[in-house]
């Protein structure tokens, strides 16, 4: 698929899954905006991206901060006019604890960024892709969105809040053009996962690091969700596991 003309804001971009998210688009054409507190690290991807061709801008963005999320959007627009996608990937694992353990500040400040920061980017970009008739918006979840796991409460409850926000999105945008996805993308080789299996807390941190995903498998799921072609997934938390989805998105089987 083709992504030119089009303007793609990826939230969380200076490593891992938005990174490579970012790099993905932009290697279909999109103009890409890429976000996040870690600005050098969005500027050196889009450095890469605009040696290749690209057209890529960084904006620093914490999504933590309304006024900093305003910023950004109001960069991107500025820049490109118009936000035809949206990939909400910031993200937070800790605090890795205990909940009779763990720092309370910690534990709701994982919260604020998974869950509420997600909130404060949609807030920010909903009202220009509704005013330009739709546009395509991708919530990164998490399987931990329904499957507790011992020592991630503060990342369980914020992936599942943000995936009823997804649905509640997807529910109050009907007719608006706006298409809706929760995605969850697997276990991925991330700095994330580093900080995982240092914890050695669960089944999760014990996975062998040659069986996690490349982080271009989820970046393909999600530039296929950004086609016509997911029509039929809107509105749902839509994992790289599902029977078919792979196929469908254009990626070879994944391993045993």
């Amino acid at each position: 698929m083709t992504m030119k003309d089009k303007c793609v804001l990826v939230v969380g971009a200076s490593r891992g899954i938005g990174a490579e998210t970012a790099r993905v688009f932009a290697a279909e054409g999109a103009d890409v905006v890429l976000a996040a507190r870690g600005v050098d690290g969005c500027e050196a991807v889009a450095r890469e991206i605009s040696g290749r061709g690209g057209s890529a801008l960084a904006v620093g963005c914490d999504v933590a901060d309304y006024g900093s999320v305003e910023a950004a959007v109001a960069r991107a627009l500025d820049a490109f006019g118009r936000i035809d996608v949206l990939i909400n990937n910031a993200g937070v694992i800790e605090p890795i604890a205990s909940p009779w353990e763990a720092d309370p500040d910690a534990w709701a400040r994982a919260i604020d960024i998974n869950l509420t920061g997600a909130f404060r980017v949609l807030r920010a970009t909903l009202p220009t892709m509704i005013d330009a008739g739709g546009g395509t918006v991708i919530n990164v979840s998490s399987g931990a969105a329904a499957s507790p796991r011992e020592g991630w409460s503060a990342y369980c409850a914020g992936k599942a809040g943000l995936a009823m926000l997804t649905r509640s999105l997807a529910l109050e945008t009907q007719g608006e053009g706006i298409r809706v996805f929760g995605f969850r993308p697997g276990v991925v080789d991330t700095d994330m996962q580093v900080t995982i299996r240092a914890s050695g807390i669960n089944e999760i941190s014990r996975i062998p690091r040659d069986r996690l995903l490349p982080a271009s498998d989820p970046a393909r799921v999600m530039l296929w969700l950004a086609g016509p072609e997911a029509d039929d997934l809107a509105g749902q938390e839509v994992d790289i596991r599902m029977p078919g989805l792979r196929e469908r998105a254009g990626l070879a089987p994944a391993h045993p």
